[in-house]
C-alpha cells in the first residue's frame, strides 16, 4: 500500500513536529511586549546552547573533511537560516498579524526548489512555473486582506509580508545548502552547529546596539516562556519533524505539515484573538495546493536528490 510505503509512524512524527511549529505565535507575540525581536532571538539561542554545544563537541569529527564550500555553506546556514531568518520572523510578529506570518512560511519550498536549480544546477522543468505562479497569487491573497496593498505603502501589511517572505527565503536557502553539508555531517550535529554559529552573530548585534541589558532583563523576567519557545517550536519540533521525514514520502509529509498552519490559526485565534479573512483563507488554500502539486512533481523526479520540499526552519 502507498500509505504503508509512506510510513504511518513517520507521518505522525511529521504532523507532531509541524503542530509544535504552530505554537510559535502564542509563545513569541507576548514576549514582544517587554522585549525586542533581537533580544528574543538572542535569548532563544542562549537556551538552545544547552543542546548545540554538546552536539557539536560530540560530533566534531564529522567536520574534519570539510573544505571551503562546506564551511561557507555552514556559515550561511547558521547566520542566515538560524540567526537572521528567526530575527525577521520575530520582527514580522511585532508588525502584523502573526497568523499571516506563519501562513506565508509555506512559500519556503518554492524558494528551496528555485535555489536548488540556481546553486545545485538541478533541472527545474517547465511544470514548476505554473505551480510557482499559483503560489505567488496565494501568497498575495494571504498577505493583503483588502487586496489593495499599494494604496498604503509602506503599510503594516506590506512590511509584514516582506519580513515573513525574507525569513522564508533564508530558511529555504538553508534547506538547499544543508543538503551539501548533510553529505558529511549527521542531522543532529548540523542542527547543533547552525544554532551555535548563530550565537556570535547575534551577540555581536546585541552588543553593537547596546541591548544586552534588555536581553538580560527579558531572560530574568520570562525564563519559562523563553525556554518553551526554544524547546517546543524550536528544538523538539525540529527533531520530531526530521525524524519523521526520514521515513516519509514527500507527498505525505506535505499533507502532514497542514497541522502547522491549522494549529497556528486555532491557537492564534483562541489565545491572541487574531484571525484571517475569507480571501486570506482562499489564498492559503491556493498556496498549499501549489506546494502539494510541486511535492507530487518532486516525488516523480528521476533524480534521487530532487529539490527538498521540507521547511527550512530546521
Amino acid at each position: 500500500m502507498a500509505w504503508r510505503k509512506g510510513g504511518f509512524f513517520g507521518v505522525v512524527l511529521v504532523a507532531l513536529g509541524a503542530s509544535l511549529w504552530g505554537t510559535d505565535g502564542v509563545l513569541r507575540v507576548p514576549l514582544l511586549e517587554d522585549m525586542s525581536p533581537l533580544s528574543i532571538v538572542f535569548a532563544e539561542h542562549l537556551f538552545l546552547a544547552a543542546y548545540s554545544v554538546p552536539a557539536v563537541v560530540i560530533g566534531r569529527r564529522a567536520f574534519r573533511g570539510f573544505g571551503l564550500p562546506q564551511w561557507g555553506a555552514l556559515l550561511v546556514i547558521g547566520w542566515g537560516g538560524s540567526a537572521l531568518a528567526t530575527l525577521l520572523f520575530t520582527a514580522a510578529f511585532a508588525v502584523g498579524n502573526p497568523t499571516v506570518v506563519i501562513l506565508l512560511q509555506k512559500t519556503q519550498p518554492l524558494f528551496a526548489i528555485a535555489l536548488s536549480a540556481l546553486l545545485l544546477r538541478e533541472p527545474l522543468g517547465w511544470r514548476y512555473w505554473p505551480g510557482f505562479a499559483v503560489a505567488m497569487v496565494g501568497a498575495y491573497l494571504v498577505s493583503f486582506a483588502d487586496l489593495s496593498p499599494f494604496r498604503q505603502l509602506p503599510g503594516a501589511e506590506a512590511l509584514t509580508a516582506a519580513l515573513a517572505l525574507g525569513a522564508a527565503l533564508l530558511w529555504g536557502s538553508s534547506t538547499v545548502l544543508g543538503r551539501l553539508v548533510l553529505r558529511e555531517v549527521p542531522f543532529h550535529t548540523l542542527t547543533g552547529a547552525r544554532l551555535l554559529l548563530a550565537l556570535p552573530l547575534l551577540a555581536g548585534i546585541v552588543l553593537a546596539q547596546g541591548t544586552l541589558g534588555q536581553a538580560a532583563q527579558g531572560l530574568a523576567g520570562h525564563p519559562g516562556r523563553l525556554a518553551l519557545l526554544a524547546l517546543l517550536p524550536g528544538l523538539l519540533a525540529l527533531l520530531l519533524y526530521y525524524r519523521g521525514l526520514s521515513s516519509t514520502r514527500a507527498s505525505y509529509a506535505t499533507l502532514a505539515e497542514l497541522t502547522f498552519p491549522a494549529t497556528a490559526v486555532v491557537l492564534n485565534w483562541a489565545v491572541l484573538g487574531v484571525g484571517i479573512g475569507a480571501s486570506q483563507l482562499a489564498g492559503f488554500l491556493l498556496l498549499w495546493g501549489a506546494v502539494l502539486y510541486l511535492s507530487h512533481l518532486n516525488a516523480r523526479s528521476p533524480s534521487p536528490e530532487g529539490p527538498a520540499l521540507e521547511p527550512g526552519r530546521g
